[in-house]
């Protein structure tokens, strides 16, 4: 039996994962929520898959214990692609991943030649070469490794203006492949990315891309999945507070708590 007071679980290498939660909280305003960010483990593009997995798991066990989520949102693309599975067979409580958005892309893309940005290892996964065999068949998916854009976004959390040329270098490794010029969608692969989306689309201008470029992730989707998966359930009449938690040291996240508290995250604690 859920009780109404039980939250939902938001888990992320860092505050990428924000892009996703307000959309949730959108559809869900009244829930109790807990935001995770892992930034003792920060970043998971750069790691194996055995140490993502074990570290994933491990994590979410632990909160799982600590805080009774009524179910877990894993906020973070390149831990989804390799630990989903995992966590769901060690869980129990409803796990929802975030995968790139390729079937939104192929939808929306006019010329058929959308792009994908991601970290190292999301756009390696054969995941993510099932998604495109399934949903992409005669259009062309161009993809770019872009981990430098994780420190940009954190630094924009933190109130500070990114360096311009993160943006255009990620931008560049897309439209620079060929038909690269033909891009008209460009999948945000990594939950931080659509926190600098304005920065993105100027970058593609900077470039001369003539385009305009449909930016798309997979937050709203993940959002209905969450009701549908709650419905029916008990809410609190007023939602506490949020909770940010986080796995590094506090002094780490105060110059974030402004932005924070924008999203309703006006509590902390440590893992």
């Amino acid at each position: 039996m859920t009780e109404a007071s039980q939250p939902l679980l938001f888990f992320d290498t860092g505050v990428g994962g924000l892009s996703v939660f307000a959309k949730a909280r959108e559809f869900l305003p009244q829930a109790p929520v807990i935001y995770a960010a892992d930034y003792a483990g920060i970043p998971y593009g750069e790691k194996s898959e055995m140490e993502v997995a074990t570290r994933v798991c491990a994590l979410l066990g632990r909160l799982s214990e600590r805080y009774r989520p009524r179910l877990a949102v894993i906020a973070c693309n390149t831990a989804s692609v390799i630990a989903l599975a995992h966590v769901r067979a060690v869980l129990g409580i409803p796990i929802v991943g975030t995968v790139p958005a390729i079937k939104p892309a192929s939808l929306a893309t006019k010329t058929g030649v959308f792009g994908l940005l991601g970290t190292k290892a999301t756009i390696r996964q054969p995941y993510v070469d099932r998604l495109e065999a399934e949903f992409a068949q005669g259009m062309t998916m161009l993809r770019h490794a872009a981990p430098e854009l994780v420190a940009p976004a954190e630094a924009k959390m933190r109130g500070e203006v990114p360096d311009p040329a993160a943006f255009r270098s990620a931008m560049a490794g897309l439209l620079y492949q060929p038909q690269g010029d033909q891009i008209d969608t460009v999948v945000l692969g990594c939950t931080h990315f659509p926190l600098v989306e304005t920065e993105l689309a100027q970058a593609a201008r900077d470039l001369g891309h003539v385009r305009e470029i449909r930016f798309v992730d997979g937050a709203e989707g993940i959002a209905h999945r969450i009701v549908h998966l709650t419905e029916g359930q008990a809410w609190p009449e007023k939602p506490a507070p949020g909770l940010f938690v986080t796995t590094g040291a506090s002094e780490q996240i105060l110059a974030y708590r402004p932005a924070l508290a924008e999203y309703g995250l006006t509590e902390f604690a440590t893992l």
